[in-house]
């Protein structure tokens, strides 16, 4: 934290601090739950069953649905966490099963800002993968949806919103007038990578970061200045006269920067969807001379599937992906050896309970002090 204060005092500014984790973000809330029940005993000494208000959206037969409350919330600083990328949720529509989408979770979250019906002392919604994130600009005749988002949940009440790694978190300037902390989970990637594989040498000797597109750089950028690496890119050349699947096709990839030859690289990415860029990165890499090649996104979707990554690590083209548990990951990754988590559950309850206590985020926006002493413990 910021100070050597407790993490909770008897007394908040905003009210006593409650959670509303709707269905879509149950695993992540619970673990959040833990963190801040295990922080108030041994700050104050009180004994807390749980911070979660129950709660409920359950559908009509119709579809149609609800946001419901099962205990009082007025005068309360209430932060819902949701996340609108879990496709698992289910609901069944005139005797029909159907995935829910970002829509619907959407949906259920403004039921949900809806249901307190004003009686909060402070509404904060923590979506870590931002609903529209990736329609973050118009180009031709297009919606904004994130933007439209951030309007509508400011008109509704919401006074921040709490995001990780936004896709162009500029889009918060639809909205100035509300709160927009836009979180990175580095120090929680480097953490998990550091121990699963403990003996990468972290120096430009033998380690080296690439971007994998011009869109990416910041975060690369970030990495490769804590770790004291080299610096590459790959420039996406697009086939702009074509769309396919709502992009326009990567006619081919062009690497600008050192030499990666014998080198372990990491790439860092927001998003693996399809994963057929980052694979085709993966590739080129390898035939470039690299060694192992280490891909981190915040979200690693696989909307196609994991076969194929399966299948790029037993050709020893990857040597693992790392990527956070932000939102919902199929439940057979956690038996691929290939795949590395970076746990999210204990820094979001630290932005949780420093908010509550009107702390200053500073150092949990920018985790430096924290990489360096990770780095110093390695060596």
């Amino acid at each position: 934290m910021t100070s050597n204060m407790p993490l909770f005092t008897n007394v908040s500014q905003h009210g006593p601090l409650a959670l509303i984790v709707l269905e879509s973000a149950k695993e992540l809330g619970d673990k959040i739950d833990k963190h801040l029940i295990k922080w108030m005993e041994e700050s104050t000494g009180r004994k807390v069953d749980t911070f979660i208000t129950p709660s409920k959206c359950p559908r009509f037969t119709t579809g149609d649905g609800k946001g419901m409350l099962y205990d009082s919330i007025r005068g309360k600083d209430v932060y819902i966490l949701v996340d609108v990328g879990n496709y698992s949720c289910t609901y069944t529509m005139f005797e029909t099963p159907n995935r829910m989408s970002p829509d619907d979770h959407y949906a259920d979250l403004k039921r949900m800002i809806a249901a307190i019906g004003g009686k909060a002392e402070r509404i904060t919604v923590i979506m870590p993968m931002l609903y529209g994130g990736r329609q973050h600009k118009r180009s031709f005749r297009e919606s904004l949806d994130a933007a439209s988002m951030l309007q509508e949940l400011y008109q509704m009440g919401v006074k921040d919103i709490i995001t990780f790694d936004a896709h162009d978190p500029r889009v918060q300037n639809a909205e100035p007038l509300m709160g927009f902390d836009n979180f990175m989970p580095t120090y929680q990637v480097l953490k998990a990578l550091f121990k699963k594989y403990p003996n990468v040498k972290f120096d430009k000797d033998h380690f080296m970061i690439v971007s994998p597109d011009e869109g990416a750089m910041s975060r690369n950028i970030y990495y490769s200045s804590v770790l004291g690496a080299d610096l590459g890119m790959y420039y996406k050349r697009r086939d702009y006269t074509t769309i396919v699947n709502g992009r326009n096709p990567i006619v081919a990839h062009e690497y600008l920067g050192n030499s990666v030859m014998g080198m372990d690289v990491f790439v860092a990415d927001d998003i693996i969807a399809t994963g057929d860029s980052t694979l085709s990165l993966a590739k080129e890499l390898r035939e470039a001379g690299a060694n192992r090649i280490f891909l981190n996104a915040t979200y690693a979707l696989f909307t196609e599937g994991i076969d194929r990554f399966r299948k790029a690590y037993e050709e020893g083209i990857i040597e693992s992906v790392v990527a956070t548990n932000l939102t919902y990951m199929k439940p057979e990754l956690k038996d691929e050896p290939w795949f590395t988590v970076a746990d999210m559950s204990k820094y979001i309850a630290l932005i949780i309970a420093a908010c509550n206590q009107n702390r200053s985020v500073g150092d949990l926006l920018d985790p430096i002090s924290k990489i360096h002493a990770l780095l110093e413990n390695r060596k």
